[in-house]
């Protein structure tokens, strides 16, 4: 047989009926639907008993026990609705963004051509069985993995499931994968295995495994459980002192439980929702979708990202960057496919005689080509042009615009195809004939430069061809994807086509990569400052994985890795001790992404990944964090990730991390402010009888002082913006306790100043006859609201006018309780004279000035003139 099988009109569709209705139904009931299982929905009890078993949130049931306990309703009332809020929020924001998603995703293949019964039908894709007979042309997504029986130039896009950028030929016998997309050919293919039994359902199966704590999460569960033995021991002791005391047993019991209600900060979970919500909100609008709350805050904690290449640090579509020919080489500009760019020779515009060589190859390049470019209004929604059929048959159409040469439309009418041997894998090359103005024949060639640069295809001198090959390496070394392009003129029609692929003259070579996004570079940039370590994981090859990493400046000077590349199959065979000590991986696959991510988890590292493909699926569920591309990205990763990026930037991760830091540096903020107020609270109890204050406070106005502060204003700091810096400091460590890093510190100076200054405001009145427990009731209160104005990281910022309003407001409702006549008989405090206010208020002062010095106060470790701020400053 001397014809090549790309010379063969392409065979019809075999005479096969393909499954009847009969079987298919038996196969559906043996095999169930094609569908990759899905994770069961979780029930609305679930989500509530899950936001309940908080630790902190245990700590406040128990409180409502207590004071219900001892018939304290108003108090029990208020610690409820606490509970019953933050519940609400928590539930209510997980099932609007699952809903979202579920909004946002689409079936991998919703239909399927399949001959049943010797007629060919659109069926669903769940309803596919092993055996059917799949029918696949341009465009279309394989419905289940299957094996091609017959195939006409098939061109398979298989990034979803490898990575690899460039589409794979198929051959009859090659095997499709369900998922995938055919962007050229046509083809028949008997499905093999359908749902988890297919590649894209044994990738999935990888997902099942329980999802573990944020960070955020393990933190304050420590805290709460600390607390909660606090709070325990603080009752016993109070209840003691007091009876030893000689005080009524009633009395004391009130006053413990009051005082275990105000070191338990009880609006922490609805200031961490807020915040969280709040956070989820803004980064909504900056085009990233929470799928779990506590996912804000996890961003916050990142310490390494690791990233695919496809789309995400790239374009993710093919673009002509260079030329080269034997008279002139040129660099082509633009991206996508927009027919906009200019071509540079030595970094300037061209002029025409040097455009001239650069047109005649690139319009043979426009002739041998299947593809359409579609302008930005034919139904594209993003507003760029989208290309049917090969990506980078697609790329070289828009680089015969940016130079010049004649439409397609043109093309077609002026030099028609009259022949053509399709692209195969054997031959590596295509060739198409056109019928010139002179009656000749056109011959227009392009290729693999093996296949091209050969003395049997090219009439060219030795040298020619070895000046043309040493070009194509180092172009190919350059992470290229690299053509070649020939062309000759034929008198009369050869039989078979490819009798033409001989005596051509070779116009050049074409180099075309997916380029790196214009703002790749800057955004790692910013992680580096940030103190974020960036990782490439891709499925690519390794040149070209080497390529983009030097294009973004993955590894940066002063990295302490040598940037070599790993490929999978180094990590599959144990050659890399330290999977931490390397920046790039190429040719990896699903297992060993995930083998990637733990090695950085075990490492103690908390870890981000981003995907969009099938093959990033365990990766992302097994990341801290699991971000996903929304608009190109697959069903698997979207399910997979805590965080979808519907505009599939990487920047917006950036964002992401700015939020997170800003929401753990007010839940920070937070628990500094309403710790130092309980603690203050108690040792005012404590220590007031030693100094003549017999029962200091008495427990409604505790639980007042709590209300109005750990209430209104304690929920009000959520919203504060971010901190000044906070991008330029490292990430917190892993292990650093919720009130690590000098917060613990900052936290016992505020206690003792509120403190001091509380006591001696009541000791100042009892010496001036006054109504000593409502001055000291006041200070107290006036003192934390100070400390609430000080520890705002920018204090004149308008951006939360809610914190100043609340503390408005809690002045007025303080005031409330000593001058309205109900109040006051409930919470036993007496009206004060002038005397008495300006002793109280004049503790506001101190505990203002007293933050303001802390919040530079209590930062080890940090270098000095380091840029960035702590959580508090």
């Amino acid at each position: 047989m001397t014809a090549s099988a790309a010379d063969r009109a392409p065979a019809p569709v075999r005479e096969t009926t393909g499954l009847t209705q009969e079987e298919a139904a038996r196969r559906f009931a043996d095999t169930g639907p094609n569908e990759v299982t899905a994770r069961k929905p979780v029930r609305l009890h679930k989500r509530v008993l899950a936001q309940l078993t908080d630790p902190l949130i245990m700590v406040l049931l128990g409180a409502v026990v207590l004071t219900l306990a001892i018939g304290d309703h108003p108090d029990a009332i208020v610690i409820g609705l606490v509970v019953l809020v933050n519940t609400t929020v928590g539930v209510a924001q997980e099932i609007r963004a699952d809903n979202a998603v579920a909004a946002l995703s689409a079936l991998t293949a919703p239909h399927a051509r399949v001959r049943r019964d010797g007629a060919v039908c659109d069926l669903p894709a769940a309803s596919i069985v092993p055996g059917d007979v799949l029918l696949i042309g341009e465009g279309d997504i394989v419905a289940a993995d299957a094996e091609l029986a017959e195939a006409s130039a098939v061109l398979v896009d298989e990034s979803m499931l490898t990575g690899e950028s460039v589409p794979v030929d198929k051959d009859p016998s090659a095997t499709l994968s369900a998922g995938t997309v055919v962007v050229r050919g046509r083809g028949v293919a008997v499905v093999t295995a359908t749902g988890a039994s297919s590649a894209l359902g044994r990738i999935a199966a990888l997902l099942d495994e329980r999802r573990e704590p944020t960070p955020l999460q393990r933190r304050l569960a420590a805290l709460g459980r600390v607390l909660a033995a606090v709070t325990l021991a603080l009752c016993v002791l109070v209840f003691a002192l007091g009876l030893v005391r000689g005080l009524p047993l009633g009395t004391m019991a009130v006053t413990a439980i009051s005082l275990a209600v105000a070191a338990v900060p009880e609006s922490l979970p609805a200031v961490v929702t807020l915040a969280l919500a709040l956070g989820a909100r803004r980064m909504a609008a900056r085009h990233a979708l929470v799928r779990r709350l506590p996912a804000v805050e996890t961003l916050g904690s990142v310490s390494v990202l690791a990233t695919d290449k496809t789309g995400t640090l790239t374009e993710g579509r093919m673009v002509v960057q260079h030329v080269w020919t034997p008279r002139v080489s040129a660099e082509l500009t633009g991206v996508g496919y927009e027919p906009e760019g200019d071509a540079l020779v030595a970094g300037r515009p061209a002029e025409a005689h040097e455009l001239e060589p650069l047109t005649e190859l690139l319009t043979v390049t426009a002739l041998c080509n299947d593809a359409t470019l579609r302008p930005a209004d034919d139904g594209a929604s993003d507003g760029r042009w989208t290309a049917l059929g090969d990506p980078m048959e697609a790329a070289l159409l828009t680089a015969a615009a940016k130079t010049g040469c004649p439409e397609q439309t043109e093309l077609s009418v002026t030099r028609p195809r009259i022949a053509e041997a399709p692209f195969d894998s054997l031959r590596r090359r295509m060739t198409t004939l056109h019928k010139t103005d002179r009656d000749e024949l056109l011959v227009c060639l392009k290729g693999a430069p093996e296949a091209v640069l050969d003395p049997t295809v090219l009439h060219a001198s030795p040298d020619a061809l070895a000046r043309a090959r040493e070009e194509a390496a180092h172009l190919a070394a350059r992470g290229y994807r690299v053509l070649a392009v020939a062309s000759g003129v034929r008198d009369d029609l050869p039989s078979p086509v490819t009798a033409a692929e001989s005596g051509l003259a070779l116009l050049g070579l074409v180099a075309l990569s997916d380029p790196p996004k214009p703002h790749a570079a800057a955004t790692l940039a910013s992680c580096r400052a940030a103190g974020i370590t960036p990782i490439l994981i891709t499925g690519d090859h390794p040149a070209t994985a080497r390529a983009v990493a030097s294009h973004v400046a993955l590894v940066g000077e002063g990295d302490e890795t040598d940037g070599d590349v790993v490929t999978g199959a180094d990590v599959a065979a144990g050659r890399v001790p330290d999977l931490t000590s390397v920046r790039v991986f190429a040719r990896t696959d699903p297992q060993q992404k995930l083998d990637i991510v733990e090695a950085w988890r075990a490492r103690g590292a908390v870890t981000a990944m981003t995907g969009d493909g099938v093959n990033d699926g365990p990766a992302l569920h097994r990341a801290d964090i699991g971000v996903a591309m929304g608009a190109r990205g697959t069903e698997v990763a979207r399910q997979a990730a805590d965080l979808v990026l519907t505009d599939d930037e990487l920047s917006t991760v950036v964002a992401a991390v700015d939020e997170g830091r800003r929401v753990y540096d007010n839940i920070r903020r937070f628990l500094v402010y309403g710790m130092a107020g309980g603690a203050a609270e108690i040792l005012v109890m404590l220590i007031g009888p030693l100094l003549g204050l017999p029962l200091p406070l008495r427990a409604g106005q505790i639980l007042w002082i709590n209300l109005l502060t750990h209430g209104l204003t304690g929920v009000a700091m959520g919203a504060e913006p971010a901190s000044p810096g906070a991008m330029q400091r490292p990430p917190r460590p892993p292990d650093q306790h919720i009130l690590g890093g000098g917060a613990w510190q900052r936290l016992l100076v505020l206690a003792a100043v509120v403190t001091t200054a509380s006591l001696g405001a009541g000791l100042a009145a009892q010496a001036l006859d006054l109504a000593w427990q409502s001055v000291l009731f006041l200070a107290l209160l006036a003192a934390q609201l100070g400390v609430v104005l000080g520890l705002r990281a920018r204090l004149l910022t308008r951006k939360n006018p809610f914190l100043p309003l609340s503390v408005l407001a809690s002045t007025l409702l303080a005031a409330a309780a000593l001058y309205v006549p109900f109040l006051s008989s409930v919470l036993e405090t007496e009206p004060l004279g002038w005397a008495g206010v300006g002793i109280a208020v004049a503790c506001a002062p101190a505990g203002f000035v007293a933050a303001r010095v802390v919040r530079t106060a209590f930062h080890p470790g940090r270098p000095t003139g380091a840029g960035g701020t702590s959580g508090l400053r």
